[in-house]
């Protein structure tokens, strides 16, 4: 086999349009030989960095550390978007293999006494270097970077923890594929007629198409997608056929098969304890909060345990009231899990006269996409034009170019909205390419965004959900955190920030979403052109607090189970049974199941993004709900001068200051509680 050319291959160098690789030309089994080039490459290049006989300076030590490895980063970019987005046999084949080497590989370069000794050298000289603040702030976290990944352990304590390591990487792996395998695997067809009663023209139509996927045509199937399953879930009046395709649904990872996650997490649980333990640690909790705005667990129960106690109460009144409904139905069953969404959406029809399905056909994809690129066009500036003649990954994706006000390129922007048995459920950004300034370089970012809505029927809309537009106007507010970066340091650029900021940008452009003026503009009926009614409009902001104990019942005890896991010294023996008696000692409610179960709880196992840190959806939305409230007090949510307060300070600053010092530019203060709890109607 030829040798790999790193400066021309096409996975390495980058010759589409608009700073994209041309994917017409990269293949599957190309990955595994350019891996090998691209390490062997950056290894010899950290080699050149540590063993450097001049005395370490910003620029030949910590700005040639942050610029190294670029031919790694872009095919790693693409592989691991491959990965979670379009994957194949041949891909997760080598991903089983390269997770771990990747894991180990960074390790090398985490505990190499030699490069550690020369940015340390470069730490304790900090105070008379001069340093800008941003330089600053890439120096020490970068310290404390090498330092929290073993640099200062003894020969053995770095062995152990490179095995760690390399072993927590392919257990993440394996997660991950065993959850899709199960998601991808499971779909109930049925039939038409009864087995569709209750079911609206818009699930129906998805059902048909994903049950075309599975190649039976004029049947129907509900699959495991969130899209599908959790409409079917609400509006199906077969009880029977809610309660298997919720057990399924819940039962991801969890089969006593092949794919089961039992023995992966507790597994991976027993390597986290130990590293911690390892790094001078009580707990992986503790390690991992180490650089967070929570700093310490007790911080984060100390937001956790107020809510938890406000949304089980209000989840207890609430389902008396859907009992109510269930025993008017004629219903003479004990209350459980697949009955509570079905009831729920009957009591939102009683309550303020309209459900899901007559808001649905408002929400059009394509014009919910208008509306993202609208309030950013308000807000920052910016504007999109789609290109059509610039291929992807696959025939779905969408590349759209994005401009600054006075017409330079900012970014490239690429979102993949449909869901697939090749694709991972959930919905997230990540990129391509970062955005940065060091050495005089101008990386343009190349951002993307992933989701799993249901495809219509050929011809046919693609209709969402309040829930799927949200989630649609959240990961675009990802991406713009890594569109509109001004960080001169890569490792500052866009989403590069402490894992319980990282979700403040994202769940405020949220709020924009149901701004009236921005639903009369958009949220056009997929038929007739019509604006939604004033009526209707009225409906939906009377009942956005709706179901608010249900929802945040659901999500919190996912983050006090996660937290459970990390903020013991010693791991549990049984993860599953461990699950079961934390939940039973929070007072769960037994008709409501966490929204992420351990055996399919991606965020903290399949890797480990999110471990001890889901609790930072909630974290970040005290922020947001505060940030919001800065600009109702205005009286104008575009207000200009607060967007551009909201751009400098928020959007663009990255990682460049500590978050709080950000938050506090933005707000004048750091936020209280309160103005969460009223947006999710627990106050």
């Amino acid at each position: 086999m030829p040798a790999v050319d790193l400066a021309t291959h096409p996975l390495t160098h980058w010759t589409g349009p608009l700073g994209l690789p041309d994917f017409t030309k990269l293949e599957d089994d190309a990955f595994g030989p350019v891996f090998d080039a691209a390490l062997a490459a950056h290894e010899a290049e950290i080699a050149g960095i540590a063993g450097n006989a001049e005395a370490p300076t910003i620029d030949n030590t910590l700005a040639a550390l942050e610029l190294s490895g670029k031919p790694l980063d872009r095919v790693s970019a693409i592989f691991w978007l491959r990965a979670g987005a379009y994957t194949n046999d041949t891909i997760r084949a080598l991903e089983r293999e390269i997770a771990p080497r990747m894991a180990r590989h960074f390790s090398a370069i985490s505990m190499n006494a030699d490069l550690f000794a020369r940015i340390d050298a470069l730490y304790r000289q900090r105070a008379g270097l001069g340093l800008d603040a941003e330089t600053a702030r890439v120096l020490e976290q970068s310290w404390k970077g090498f330092v929290r990944s073993g640099a200062r352990l003894d020969a053995a304590g770095k062995a152990r923890l490179a095995e760690i390591n390399e072993e927590l990487a392919g257990l993440g792996t394996r997660f991950g594929q065993n959850v899709l395998a199960d998601e991808s695997a499971w779909a109930m067809l049925l039939d038409a007629g009864d087995d569709l009663a209750g079911l609206p023209d818009f699930l129906v139509a998805a059902m048909a198409g994903a049950a075309e996927e599975r190649g039976a045509a004029g049947r129907y199937a509900v699959t495991l997608s969130r899209s599908i399953v959790e409409p079917f879930l609400t509006f199906s009046t077969r009880r029977d056929l809610r309660e298997r395709a919720f057990r399924a649904w819940a039962a991801r990872g969890e089969n006593g098969g092949e794919t089961d996650n039992a023995e992966t997490v507790a597994r991976q649980l027993a390597l986290r304890a130990e590293k911690a333990r390892l790094l001078g640690y009580d707990s992986y909790a503790a390690l991992k909060l180490d650089d967070t705005m929570a700093k310490t667990p007790s911080a984060v129960m100390d937001l956790l345990m107020p809510v938890w106690e406000k949304a089980r109460a209000r989840a207890a009144a609430d389902q008396a009231e859907l009992e109510r409904l269930a025993a008017a139905s004629g219903a003479n069953h004990s209350f459980a899990a697949w009955d509570w969404r079905h009831y729920q959406e009957k009591l939102r029809a009683e309550t303020f006269a309209f459900d899901e399905a007559e808001l649905k056909p408002y929400l059009q994809l394509d014009r919910i996409i208008e509306a993202c690129f609208d309030v950013a066009g308000r807000l920052f500036g910016l504007s999109f034009t789609e290109r059509k003649d610039v291929p992807a990954w696959h025939s779905d994706v969408r590349v759209f170019e994005v401009r600054d006000p006075d017409g330079a390129r900012r970014a490239t922007f690429l979102a993949d909205y449909f869901n697939r048995a090749s694709k991972r459920s959930g919905a997230w950004m990540s990129a391509l390419e970062s955005g940065h300034r060091l050495r005089g370089e101008t990386a343009k970012p190349v951002i993307y965004n992933i989701m799993n809505f249901a495809k219509p029927p050929k011809g046919e809309p693609a209709l969402l959900s309040l829930d799927d537009a949200r989630t649609l106007f959240h990961e675009f507010g990802h991406a713009l955190h890594g569109m509109l970066t001004e960080a001169r340091w890569p490792s500052a650029s866009g989403t590069s920030v402490s894992r319980d900021f990282v979700e403040l940008p994202s769940q405020l452009y949220e709020h924009w979403l149901t701004v009236p003026e921005v639903l009369r503009k958009h949220a056009l009926h997929y038929r007739t052109g019509e604006p939604m009614p004033d009526a209707l409009l009225d409906k939906l902001m009377a009942a956005r607090t709706f179901g608010a104990g249900f929802a945040t019942v659901e999500f919190t005890a996912s983050a006090l189970v996660d937290m459970a896991y990390h903020a013991r010294g010693e791991a549990p023996a049984d993860p599953r049974a461990f699950e079961a008696e934390t939940l039973a000692a929070l007072k769960m409610p037994e008709a409501i199941v966490m929204r992420h179960r351990t055996p399919h709880f991606g965020h903290v196992f399949a890797g480990d993004g999110y471990s001890a840190g889901y609790y930072s959806y909630l974290w970040s939305e005290v922020l947001d709900a505060d940030a919001f409230k800065a600009f109702e007090e205005t009286g104008d949510v575009f207000d200009p001068g607060l967007a551009d307060s909201l751009r400098r300070n928020i959007y663009a600053a990255g990682g460049t200051r500590d978050p709080e010092e950000l938050y506090t530019a933005f707000r004048g203060r750091m936020p209280s509680p309160q103005a969460m709890l009223e947006k999710r109607g627990l106050a």
